[in-house]
């Protein structure tokens, strides 16, 4: 049976991989939003899919709740951190601009084209 630490690892480990799938492969059955469904959504469907990032991030937040891994054990405090400053129209903005710039990057997740494009710069302008 697995302690305590553990579970929290694997939680925090099983976010990072439906978050970040590696060479665009993923869970049977779980879908993963691409550039080719963001760039055809409507303004409010965007915002709702970033609205559904922040819930998952504080789901994360609340099952550890008083006894929280350090950071780079859990990907909610280094999002948070390098969201900071942000608004949900702004990223939203963000990310048009970036597929709408990058097109033959249409088939590439928006979680991973928000982590690499904005949370992890966000990282070195709010260490």
């Amino acid at each position: 049976m697995a302690t305590k630490p553990q579970r929290r690892m694997l939680l925090s480990l099983t976010f990072l991989t439906l978050a970040l799938p590696a060479n665009g492969a993923h869970a049977q059955g779980i879908p993963i939003v691409t550039g080719e469904q963001w760039v055809v959504s409507s303004d409010d469907v965007k915002k709702a899919y970033l609205i559904g990032i922040a819930n998952l991030l504080d789901v994360e937040r609340a099952y550890y709740g008083a006894n929280p891994p350090s950071d780079s054990q859990a990907i909610a405090p280094r999002f948070t951190k390098g969201m900071q400053g942000q608004t949900l129209d702004g990223v939203r903005q963000q990310l048009d601009v970036w597929y709408a710039a990058n097109p033959t990057m249409i088939q590439h997740p928006v979680i991973e084209t928000l982590w690499f494009q904005i949370v992890q710069p966000g990282l070195k302008k709010n260490p």
